[in-house]
């Protein structure tokens, strides 16, 4: 199961699970502007493995509840589950300026979604006999670092660890090896940063506080969470972060003239 799986991170996650042989239930939440994006998406995903697609808001207690319900009687009991479903909302606001309607809507569809997202899917599975359930929320570096401007983005990622260190002993009362993990990604070049990253200056600040002087493909965040979800390569490892971003650190760490913006990835 992944959430936000038509665009970026998702799609990327999507297409590598099918390749290795997973059955994809690929979650969407569309508007007119990226249906096209979506068909895409399902295509792709139809050529390299067995899928499921469903549209929910997952803002929506009775939605998800009915996302569950149509995944169980249509496709089969889901086994694992990537929360990716978020949104960053681009224009820069202090907090004296934010207004609660702003700050509501970031909690609601970054953190709230995932609360009932998780719910839900163990409430799916309780009475399976999976052992093995692994869980992956995907954070962000703001949770890390924080991020001026973007105080609400920042606070549902990273509340985030504090869901995950708590899951992560609660589902072992159900399955004796569930996993539960936090992936923090830094920049990554997806179309949620696609504008940022087409200012050059903006993009030699950035690269200035990450080692390697690279951004992300969301294919670098896909492996890692294929390898999370893996019982085989991770069956030892939950309740851990891993921040895949080059090294940042939140500091400068390069001069602008060591930094080359052509080679961005």
């Amino acid at each position: 199961m992944v959430t936000g799986a038509s665009v970026g991170i998702g799609e990327a996650g999507s297409l590598l699970l099918a390749k290795f042989g997973g059955n994809v239930v690929l979650h969407y939440y569309t508007n007119d502007s990226n249906v096209k994006r979506i068909e895409e998406t399902l295509a792709s995903l139809e050529k390299s493995g067995s899928f499921f697609s469903i549209r929910a808001d997952l803002r929506k207690e009775m939605e998800v509840l009915a996302m569950y319900q149509a995944i169980v009687e249509q496709f089969h009991d889901p086994t694992d589950l990537v929360n990716n479903a978020g949104i960053w909302p681009s224009e820069y606001i202090p907090l004296w300026n934010m207004k609660l309607e702003h700050w509501n809507n970031t909690l609601q569809t970054n953190l709230t979604s995932i609360f009932l997202t998780t719910k839900y899917f163990l409430q799916s599975i309780q009475d399976s006999d999976l052992t093995d359930p692994g869980i992956v929320l995907i954070g962000s570096t703001a949770g890390v670092f924080g991020e001026a401007g973007h105080i609400d983005y920042s606070s549902s990622k990273s509340a985030m660890r504090g869901f995950m260190l708590s899951l992560k002993n609660e589902i072992v009362t159900l399955f004796p090896r569930g996993r539960v993990n936090l992936v923090n990604p830094g920049w990554v070049l997806t179309p949620m940063a696609e504008k940022s990253l087409t200012d050059r200056d903006a993009v030699k600040r950035i690269l200035q506080t990450i080692p390697l002087r690279k951004v992300a493909r969301p294919t670098d965040i896909a492996n890692v969470v294929a390898f999370l979800l893996s019982p085989v390569l991770a069956g030892h490892i939950t309740g851990q972060e891993i921040t895949v971003s080059g090294g940042m650190e939140g500091r400068v760490l390069y001069n602008p003239d060591e930094i080359n913006t052509e080679t961005l990835y």
